[in-house]
């Protein structure tokens, strides 16, 4: 397994080592022991899939003061996953990380908690998966609008098929401070 730090230093490009033969393959998607030797050490203790058609857009979603980290995979398919630093205080605050995963490449992004993520899907359909380090508290769920001109993330969609939800959110200036989790050192 090779684990790369992306610009946010703490969100993590994983690579799991893939064992191939004419049959097909085999990888592990999670092994607590060496993701935790990796500096992953994290109880993951919800896992979720979502399946989206090319263009829809999910996203950017948060939960606070009930935080989540987040290991995401595309089972299926190919999307382009963003990760924002929200966190007051951060140096890198209001900086965002986007990476492609595909089924193909199989490799797998770790976001931490204090970041908001969203993905958009580029494939005909998208299988995506993520372990959540929290479970769902809808009280707690929050957004940041994705195409907010002060993050200016560079999605590769220019009119995504968004819920009414994400439709809704705020942009990141507009969420109040006690909304945000704050950047501990």
């Amino acid at each position: 397994m090779k684990v790369t730090p992306t610009r946010l230093k703490e969100v993590l490009l994983i690579e799991p080592q893939v064992f191939g033969d004419p049959r097909g393959f085999f990888l592990e998607t999670f092994q607590q022991r060496r993701y935790a030797e990796a500096g992953i050490a994290v109880n993951f203790v919800q896992d979720n899939i979502s399946f989206s058609q090319r263009n829809i857009l999910r996203g950017l979603h948060y939960q606070h003061p009930q935080d989540q980290a987040k290991l995401v995979q595309v089972l299926d398919g190919e999307v382009f996953d963003v990760a924002v630093d929200i966190r007051r205080g951060s140096p890198t605050f209001g900086q965002w990380e986007g990476v492609h995963l595909t089924s193909q490449g199989r490799n797998q992004l770790y976001i931490p908690p204090g970041f908001a993520h969203g993905f958009c899907v580029l494939s005909a359909t998208a299988l995506f998966m993520y372990k959540c380090s929290d479970y769902y508290a809808p009280q707690h769920e929050a957004g940041i609008c994705w195409n907010d001109p002060a993050l200016n993330i560079q999605w590769p969609v220019d009119q995504p098929v968004l819920s009414d939800k994400d439709r809704r959110l705020p942009l990141l200036k507009d969420v109040p401070a006690q909304r945000l989790p704050a950047y501990e050192v």
